[in-house]
């Protein structure tokens, strides 16, 4: 079930999708998100190149959702749930605390919508095989964030899900 935190976050978080939602992302993490429009229609991409530049507030944040990930096993519905509140709180904390460029920032919230589908997708499921499809969604905007985002010592949580919603995890440096 979804909690009123929950629903502010992917509020907030909805500027990545469509311009209604604009106003309240940019309010929340008190930053100019003008650049965001253009990267609605954007696919992630290097900076010329190279990753792009992230701040400490944006590994942190990143590092709790890999991790909250990486914890394996047989996942029940109670911990999809518990990763997805997960991934909602540190989007949340990323949106307060991180300071990237325009630019940055607008490659970023593709990553954070693929977040955000992933949390929304395994609140939306009523059984464990949908939410699993959820924590893939998630896996997989790790996995991007890895390869598009300079983050030190950074290692993605490759979780490969089993018909029998067993989570193996692996670690993949970047």
């Amino acid at each position: 079930m979804k909690t009123s935190k929950t629903l502010a976050v992917l509020t907030a978080l909805a500027c990545c999708l469509g311009a209604g939602a604009h106003t309240a992302w940019a309010q929340e993490s008190d930053h100019d998100h003008s650049a965001h429009h253009v990267a609605d229609a954007q696919q992630l991409k290097l900076n010329h190149g190279k990753k792009w530049e992230t701040d400490a507030n944006l590994h942190l944040g990143m590092e709790r959702i890999r991790d909250a990930l990486a914890a394996g096993g047989k996942m029940s519905a109670r911990q999809y749930l518990a990763l997805a509140q997960n991934v909602n709180e540190q989007i949340s904390f990323i949106a307060q605390n991180c300071r990237l460029d325009k630019q940055t920032d607008a490659m970023l919230h593709l990553v954070l919508a693929d977040l955000v589908a992933g949390a929304d997708a395994i609140y939306a499921s009523g059984d464990e095989h949908s939410m699993h499809h959820g924590a893939e969604k998630i896996s997989n905007a790790l996995k991007d964030y890895g390869i598009y985002f300079e983050h030190p010592g950074w290692h993605d949580a490759v979780a490969s899900h089993g018909r029998d919603g067993e989570v193996s995890s692996s670690h993949a440096m970047h």
